[in-house]
C-alpha cells in the first residue's frame, strides 16, 4: 500500500538499493563467468600450440640454441672456405684503358688468332675479327673498355685452344654485346645473391670427334677462365648413316693379274687366306710379311672408314665467360 511505503520509505529505498546491487552482482559475475570461460579457451589453445613447439627437434632451448650457432658458424666457415677458392678466378680490379689502346690490343689479338688458325688450317669467316666485329670501324666507350678486354683475353684463349684442337672450320664467333658497350651500367640482380657475372658467348664449327673432346676439355678445365656450358648441339655433316655397300675396294692391275693366275697354294696354307703378313721370311725377321701387312692394315682403313663413317660434325656451343664478383663480406 501506498501508506505503508510512506510509512516505512527506508526499509523500501533499503531493499531497492539491495536489489539493484544484486541485479548488478548477477551481471558483473556473468559477464566474469563468460571471460573466464573466454580467457581458459585462449589458454588452452596457447597451450596446445606451446606444447605441439615443444616435441619438435628445432624448439628453442638451450642445447638448441647451441647447436645452431654451431651450424652457423660452420656454415660462415664453409662459405668463406668457397670464396677463398674462387680467388683464382676471380680477376683484379678491372682499370679502364683507352678506347685507341682496346683497338690496338685488339688488333694484335687478332692478328694472332688468324695466323694461329691459318697454320693449323682452319676456315675462318670472311669478317672474322675475334667477335668484336663492330670495333673494326669505331672506338670502344671508354668506361666499357676495361670489362672488354678482359672479354677479350678469355676470347683469345678459347679460339687458340679450337686451332690447336684440330678443327676444319669456325663457322662463328658471336659475343653478345654488354650493357656497358651502349652506354648503360651492369648491376647484380637484387632479389638473389650473386657471385659472378655471366658473359655469353656463342661458337660453332667443323671438326672431328677427337679434336672436339679435346676443345671441350680445355673449356671445362678452369685455368685460367672458369666457364659454364649452357647448351651443347654436335650433329653429324651427314643424316644418314653409312651403308655397308658404300666401302669401296681399292684394285690396281696387279690386284688383277694375281686374280687371273692360276693358284699354287695347296693344304691348310693360312697365308692363302690371310696374306701375306702371316707368311714367315726365310732369316726369322718380318720382310715382305710387314709390307703386306701394312698394305692390309692401310686397306682395312679405308674400307672401315667409308663403312663405319668418318666425317666431321658440326659443333654449337653456347656458353658463359665467368668474371667473379668480389668476395662478399659475411656478417
Amino acid at each position: 500500500d501506498m501508506i505503508s511505503i510512506k510509512e516505512n520509505k527506508f526499509p523500501v529505498v533499503l531493499g531497492g538499493i539491495t536489489l539493484l546491487g544484486v541485479i548488478a552482482l548477477a551481471v558483473a559475475g556473468y559477464k566474469g563467468i563468460s571471460s573466464y570461460a573466454k580467457a581458459k579457451e585462449d589458454f588452452d589453445i596457447a597451450l596446445d600450440d606451446a606444447s605441439t613447439y615443444e616435441r619438435q627437434p628445432l624448439y628453442p632451448r638451450e642445447e638448441n640454441r647451441d647447436g645452431k650457432s654451431k651450424a652457423l658458424q660452420e656454415y660462415q666457415q664453409a662459405t668463406s672456405d668457397l670464396q677463398a677458392a674462387f680467388e683464382l678466378f676471380r680477376p683484379k680490379e678491372l682499370t679502364n684503358i683507352s678506347p685507341q689502346a682496346f683497338t690496338d690490343q685488339l688488333v694484335r689479338t687478332n692478328e694472332e688468332l688468324v695466323n694461329a688458325f691459318n697454320k693449323s688450317g682452319v676456315k675462318l669467316p670472311e669478317d672474322f675479327f675475334s667477335g668484336f666485329e663492330p670495333y673494326r670501324i669505331k672506338l670502344a666507350d671508354s668506361e666499357a673498355t676495361g670489362i672488354l678486354k678482359f672479354q677479350l683475353d678469355g676470347i683469345r684463349h678459347f679460339m687458340l685452344a679450337l686451332a690447336e684442337s684440330g678443327a676444319t672450320e669456325l663457322k662463328n664467333l658471336h659475343r653478345q654485346p654488354l650493357p656497358e658497350e651502349e652506354g648503360g651500367n651492369w648491376q647484380p640482380n637484387e632479389k638473389e645473391l650473386q657471385v659472378a657475372r655471366a658473359l655469353p658467348i656463342e661458337i660453332s664449327f667443323s671438326a672431328r670427334e677427337n679434336s672436339v673432346r679435346q676443345f671441350i676439355s680445355t673449356i671445362a678445365t678452369p685455368d685460367p677462365y672458369f666457364t659454364i656450358i649452357r647448351t651443347l648441339r654436335i650433329a653429324n655433316t651427314k643424316q644418314a648413316a653409312p651403308m655397308a655397300s658404300d666401302a669401296k675396294f681399292d684394285t690396281d692391275q696387279s690386284d688383277l693379274d694375281d686374280a687371273a693366275a692360276p693358284s699354287t697354294d695347296t693344304g691348310d696354307d693360312l697365308s692363302s687366306l690371310f696374306g701375306a703378313e702371316l707368311a714367315p721370311t726365310g732369316d726369322g725377321g718380318t720382310g715382305a710379311a710387314d709390307d703386306g701387312a701394312a698394305t692390309s692394315a692401310a686397306a682395312s682403313s679405308r674400307i672401315l672408314a667409308q663403312v663405319l663413317g668418318d666425317e666431321e660434325v658440326e659443333v654449337h656451343i653456347r656458353m658463359d665467360l665467368m668474371k667473379f664478383l668480389p668476395a662478399v663480406e659475411l656478417p
